[in-house]
């Protein structure tokens, strides 16, 4: 669709995202999955599958990593703060 090789593709887009195009959809997830959580009151593991991972042991890490809490906390504090 683009008319470019895949590396270049993905050179171009790490250029404008400084990321991987994996990473930015991972990212996606997480804030589409954290939204859910805070806004729906989604459970964790409803969350994570509702947004496409398949893991829920998975999720968590990736959710840890970026957010600095485990999901259930994080969302705790994003409460209490609102």
């Amino acid at each position: 669709m683009t008319g470019m090789g895949r590396s270049t593709l993905h050179h171009h887009f790490r250029g404008l995202t400084a990321m991987s195009p994996l990473q930015f959809q991972k990212q996606l997830r997480l804030h589409a999955a954290r939204q859910k959580m805070f806004t729906e009151k989604m459970d964790v593991a409803s969350a994570a599958f509702e947004v496409g991972n398949e893991s829920p042991s998975q999720f968590n890490r990736e959710y840890k990593r970026f957010f600095g809490q485990p999901p259930g906390r994080d969302v705790q504090i994003l409460r209490s703060s609102a």
